[in-house]
This record gives structure tokens, sequence and C-alpha cells, in this order.
């Protein structure tokens, strides 16, 4: 259940310390964020700046966009951001190849779903074979392993073998399912939210999938990942962002009039797809993250590497230790 409290008495949420008194304005410096050019993560971010959250806390937050997250990811090991976006099963094979990074503040628990078109009567995964299946995120992507586990689970059917699937960039596989040259569509949950606003419908959440393999859809699995040297040498500036970054989600939680503002930055075609992308971000704001999700995440990193194996986790079948930052919890 959520709390309930407006967003100017959430200003004094303390992760990670309790009764932490926010530094002066500026005092724990500039704190820099690589992040993708059109990602929703630059929605929080932008309530972050705008609102002043940051100087709230005692910092600066210097955000920098970049084209892919493989752009990203080389400008985090360069040093020329902080910290970037990404997920702990990425953070785990980086640890386990000797790269010390660590995911150190989750963003949201929303994940992507299959999406079929609103009128072809498609209501079972079993009802794919034949069809044609777009799939954002290669065929190793997390939210397709899943999917595919439960429809063997429930139809003992292979997906892959059965139907005919097409990779491709998120943006281009949802032009292509509404071109009617794909039957189904895999992909993330904002490219989802603009399909389901046109009127076409989830046949399996992700999140549902992940639930019926034994893993509760709460656990996150975007967050904030830096290097464990960085958090250690700034372990008060990283709680300062965390708490602005909580900050920054309940007033999205609670102020529509904050959706009007950034919503040019959402880039809603109509009221109806900016409600809906609303609604799916609302519904993946992490309201706990402690010892219980970190154990919950290392039991679905295990059932991914089962399904996905060395090409999706890397060497290591486990959570590599160290790879959730203990300096955050809430």
């Amino acid at each position: 259940m959520r709390r309930i409290f407006g967003w100017v008495g959430a200003l004094a949420i303390a992760v990670g310390l309790a009764g932490v008194v926010p530094a002066a304005a500026g005092e724990l410096g500039t704190l820099r964020l690589g992040v993708l050019k059109f990602g929703t993560v630059n929605w929080e971010l932008d309530v972050i700046k705008a609102n002043g959250l940051d100087a709230k806390e005692g910092f600066d937050l210097e955000v920098q966009g970049y084209g892919g997250g493989e752009a990203t990811n080389v400008a985090l090991m360069g040093d020329a951001v902080d910290g970037i976006v990404d997920d702990w099963i990425w953070v785990s094979r980086q640890r386990a190849s000797g790269i010390p990074l660590v995911f150190a503040v989750p963003y949201s628990h929303t994940v992507g779903a299959l999406v079929v078109h609103g009128d072809s009567g498609i209501d079972g995964l079993e009802q794919l074979a034949g069809k044609k299946i777009g799939i954002a995120g290669g065929p190793f992507d997390k939210s397709w392993l899943l999917i595919q586990a439960v429809a063997k689970r429930r139809h003992g059917i292979v997906l892959s073998d059965v139907a005919e699937l097409v990779f491709g960039a998120p943006p281009l596989l949802n032009q292509k399912f509404l071109s009617g040259e794909l039957d189904a569509v895999v992909n993330y949950w904002h490219y989802v939210a603009r399909l389901e606003a046109a009127g076409h419908k989830r046949l399996l959440n992700v999140a549902d999938a992940q639930a019926e393999l034994g893993v509760p859809p709460t656990v996150p699995q975007l967050g904030y990942v830096f290097k464990e040297s960085f958090v250690e040498a700034h372990p008060e500036l990283v709680q300062a962002f965390a708490r602005a970054s909580r900050n920054a989600k309940r007033i999205l939680e609670e102020s529509d009039a904050e959706w009007e503002r950034i919503r040019p930055l959402t880039k809603a075609k109509n009221d109806a797809e900016l409600e809906t992308l609303k609604r799916r971000f609302r519904e993946g704001i992490v309201e706990s993250w402690g010892d219980e999700e970190r154990l919950l995440a290392a039991k679905l990193y295990a059932i991914l590497a089962e399904l996905g194996g060395e090409k999706l986790v890397g060497p290591s079948r486990e959570l590599a230790p160290g790879t959730f930052w203990d300096g955050v919890k809430y």
C-alpha cells in the first residue's frame, strides 16, 4: 500500500541514514549522470532540477545525454560521468569480470509486455504459433526469456521454434506492429503504453511472467549504477541523490500538473497516451528497497541465468557479491 502524504512532506525522507539533515546548497558538489537522450529517466531527472530537489539536498545534478546504452557504459568506464542507468544483471556481470561497479539506487520496477492487436482474437500464448513476433533487445532480452519460460510452462511450447521472430529497435518495432507487419511485439514499458493508448492489448505483462516464475513483480531491475570507488568516496552525495530521486517520484505520483509540465519530454501524442504513460510510470515506483528485495533479485538472477546462460549473465551463475550497495535502503 502506498504511503499517504504530500510530496512537500516527502522531502524529509532519509534514505540509508536515519535522521539525515540535508546538506547546504552545493556542499556535496556535482553529480554527473549519463543517460539515454530520450529515455524515461529524463522525466525524473528533469523534475529534480525543475523543483530544485538537488539543491535542497546539497548537490548539483548534471545530466549528460547519450545516443545509446553502450555510449553511457563507455562514459562511466572513462569517468566522463559518475553514474548511469542500467540493470543489476549487467552490474553483476561486470563484477564477475573484475570490474567493481555497484547498483546503488533503484529507478523502477516497471517492465515491458507482450502486446497483440486489439482485434486479433489472440487470447493465449499458444495462439502465437505461426505468428510474426517483434522483440526489442535481442534473443537474450530478459523480458523475452521470461515470456518464453511462461509459454513453455503453460503450454509446453517453445515460442522461438513455433513463431517467426523479428529483432529490432523499439520505435521501429512499434511502427511495424502498427502497420500490421507484426502480429505481436515484446517491447519496453513506455512503447507498450503507447500501443495500449492506441487500443492494443497486453497478452502478457513481463511482471506477471516474473511473478508466475516465483519472483514478485515489485523487485526493481533498473537503477543508478556507479563505480564502487565513487560511492565509497562520496557516500553522502549518492544518498542525497537517492532522496532527491524518491522525492521526484512522489511529485510525479501525486501531481498531474507536473505531468503537464513535462508533457513535451514524454512525447505523448494525445491525452490518452499521456494518461497511460503516467499510470504505468506510477505503477513502477519502488516503495521498498532492502534485504528482502535483494534476496528476491538474486532469485530472479538465478532464473535468468538458467534461461539465458552465459550469453546473458556472463561467467557467474549466481549474483556476484557486492552487486548492491548497502548505503541506500528504505
